[in-house]
């Protein structure tokens, strides 16, 4: 059986996994030029690094929390200690544990998918011939890609997804007094000293994730321009002058989170299967349960 996986974040990568364990030789295609998805680290010039999309993984399911187990164990992976807890990040940055998940997968990147179109042979995905398809982009592309007509369509527009507006900051010192800070009704909902998760000695390394509200005001900026706005409410409350940055930019994330998922793990046809952290929460643990049960029940066909 030849098979077809629509992604390499993670929800790709736990299908990718369970099919290879079960003797299959699934393919990820992937429009970018790495794997994980939100699981990512940004490196700059001096030795900065900013994960500035999942900034840790909870995990409350068992076959999760096992699975974030053996990545510390491989050195993938370790506990950053915070006031609310032990929590699990990537080594040496959340694109470490991506790769490590991704051992062993064949992944062709740099590859974009425009539609899916099924015919009485199967599916063709990238000029080559598949027997089953799992998609796990954002619910509104995968929408995109089957088309108006398509019987998953209606389900997969009802899910509405939401962005984030991210700013990665590094600075020589800061007034602030905590690692991280969360406050939801704030234009800068999140902020995180990113380079206190591993004790890197040399500038702080700062992420900041804007209020809800906030980026879809400024969802269509370029991204510099939404650099240069939230350069100033991030320094206020570090207690930081602007002008000391030493490294700034901004990241789009146009599908952050699904504040209405789709409330079961994937939906298929006979052939099928769509599904991706949208489909039961926004955490990275609901990305890893879809994609773990689209493979399970992808087996159970052949």
């Amino acid at each position: 059986m030849r098979v077809a996986i629509i992604g390499a974040g993670l929800a790709g990568l736990a299908a990718a996994r369970v099919l290879r364990e079960a003797g299959l030789a699934p393919v990820n295609y992937d429009k970018g030029r790495g794997v994980g998805g939100r699981l990512s680290t940004r490196r700059a010039d001096g030795g900065l690094q900013f994960d500035h999309g999942a900034q840790y993984l909870p995990a409350t399911d068992a076959g999760f929390a096992a699975a974030l187990r053996e990545a510390e164990d491989a050195g993938a992976a370790t506990q950053w200690h915070l006031p609310t807890g032990a929590k699990t990040v990537g080594l040496p940055g959340m694109s470490g544990l991506a790769k490590h998940f991704a051992d062993g997968a064949d992944i062709r990147q740099g590859v974009e998918i425009q539609s899916l179109q099924q015919d009485s042979a199967g599916w063709t995905i990238a000029g080559e011939p598949y027997d089953r398809v799992i998609c796990t982009v954002p619910a509104p592309q995968a929408a995109r890609l089957l088309g108006p007509d398509h019987p998953l369509t209606e389900a997969l527009l009802g899910v509405v997804m939401d962005p984030n507006l991210t700013l990665m900051l590094a600075l020589p010192a800061s007034g602030a007094a905590f690692e991280t800070h969360r406050d939801a009704e704030d234009d800068i909902a999140w902020l995180a000293l990113d380079s206190a998760k591993h004790k890197r000695p040399g500038p702080q390394c700062w992420v900041a994730q804007a209020g809800l509200a906030w980026s879809k005001d400024n969802l269509e900026h370029d991204k510099p321009e939404i650099a240069n706005r939230m350069l100033p409410m991030v320094c206020k409350r570090l207690g930081a002058d602007p002008d000391d940055a030493l490294y700034v930019s901004a990241h789009r994330w146009r599908y952050a989170q699904a504040s209405t998922p789709l409330g079961e793990p994937f939906l298929n046809t006979d052939t099928l299967y769509v599904g991706g952290d949208w489909a039961l929460s926004s955490r990275a643990e609901g990305a890893w349960l879809s994609g773990t049960a689209m493979a399970h029940a992808l087996l159970e066909t052949r």
